[in-house]
């Protein structure tokens, strides 16, 4: 039985919720609830825990990804090397252009994995940001409108082996390029509309020939106000650092590790293995330079670990909600409404319309990889009966 319209109800609750209260953990865990219910009846607390656990499974690396990198951002600022390169990087970009500008291309150039783009740039960069008095938004923004979309449109990325192997399973893209994942991909990249325009965007905004808007206004302005480049909402996911930039240490306590976590993700492509390394060789360059005991170290490791709580629990609850979500058949339920509508003329609108919809409402950019299955088979349909008029 489809519980699609319930489910739909249920996201609409968990927005307005999230929203109103900014308390987004706490709504998707109680929506998923309600979705179990719904699903499961009286047995929703079982296959509720059930699914919760399968989530932490199937999430392992994610969460492992969170979490060691959280602990190498922490080991990093203890070390002081950070105030190193930020003063390194701020006698390079010593205006706020050239800071944006300079984020934009690192962005660019570390194109294997958005991963570990948003987080090495976040963590070489955030320093530059605090020092020139340029709102983290902006630097969020940035690492966020790099990151995903140059994976995307350079074909020697995660997401390029991903998505080219799903196109391949559909026969009326098989034959487009002879079978070859890289041609296929290579073929669908100048429709990548918003990749293309995104990084147009971030180009203007770096420039400051694109105007800040609704959030980022508000965080220019709080910075001219108050000089904070985070708000005090946000503080808690910011790891703080007790130094003063007066006390940094060499610079290549910060570069090294950094680099061998680059270099390891680009020669191994895995994030958490490279992680992995990197806080080994932090963990020998520290303790050896003096810099911390093993108890220092560990306890350090430790808490950078804890402070990427808040960013798993939300990760964990909204896969959750995602996962009831499905089993509540909501993806179907969209699929089934907009069948009556599946003409060659407006599919590529609506598909647009509604996997856009679907990723937002289940807070998981992969998830809408079913819809899209699903419409390549109705593509094939409407193509079949386009062809007999």
């Amino acid at each position: 039985m489809s519980y699609g319209l319930i489910a739909t109800l249920i996201v609409l609750a968990i927005v307005i919720g999230a929203i109103t209260t900014k308390k987004c953990e706490a709504f998707l865990i109680a929506g998923s609830m309600v979705g179990a219910i719904v699903l499961w009846k009286q047995d929703f607390l079982t296959k509720w825990v059930s699914t919760l656990e399968g989530v932490i499974s199937d999430e392992a690396y994610v969460i492992l990804i969170c979490g060691l990198f959280g602990s190498l951002v922490a080991l990093l600022t203890a070390s002081r090397g950070s105030f190193g390169f930020t003063k390194i990087v701020t006698k390079i970009c010593n205006t706020e252009r050239k800071t944006l500008f300079a984020t934009f291309i690192l962005g660019i150039l570390i194109f294997v994995d958005d991963y570990l783009n948003v987080l090495s740039i976040g963590t070489a960069m955030k320093g530059s940001y605090d020092k020139k008095k340029v709102p983290r938004e902006s630097l969020a923004y940035l690492l966020d409108s790099t990151g995903a979309p140059v994976c995307v449109l350079i074909p020697f990325s995660s997401w390029a082996a991903y998505f080219g192997a799903i196109f391949l399973q559909q026969d009326c893209v098989k034959d487009l390029a002879g079978g070859s994942l890289m041609k296929t991909y290579l073929m669908a990249v100048p429709y990548c509309v918003y990749p293309i325009v995104a990084l147009i965007i971030v180009f203007l905004f770096c420039m400051g020939w694109f105007p800040t808007l609704g959030g980022m206004k508000k965080a220019y302005e709080r910075v001219a106000k108050t000089g904070k480049t985070y708000s005090d909402v946000s503080r808690k996911y910011n790891i703080a650092s007790e130094y003063g930039e007066d006390e940094g240490r060499s610079v290549w306590f910060f570069i090294i590790p950094l680099a061998v976590l680059v270099g390891i993700a680009v020669a191994t492509g895995d994030l958490v293995v490279a992680a992995i390394i990197a806080i080994l060789v932090s963990m020998v360059l520290y303790i050896a330079g003096k810099i911390m005991t093993f108890s220092e170290f560990w306890d350090t490791f430790v808490k950078g670990f804890s402070d990427m709580l808040p960013i798993i629990i939300l990760l964990i609850s909204a896969l959750t909600f995602q996962k009831i979500a499905s089993e509540m058949q909501m993806t179907e339920f969209f699929v089934d409404l907009c069948k009556p509508f599946m003409a060659g003329s407006v599919f590529p609108m609506i598909t647009f319309i509604i996997v856009g919809l679907l990723a937002f409402m289940i807070a998981n950019a992969w998830a809408y990889v079913h819809l899209l299955h699903r419409y390549f088979f109705h593509l094939e349909r409407v193509l079949e009966q386009i062809s007999y008029l």
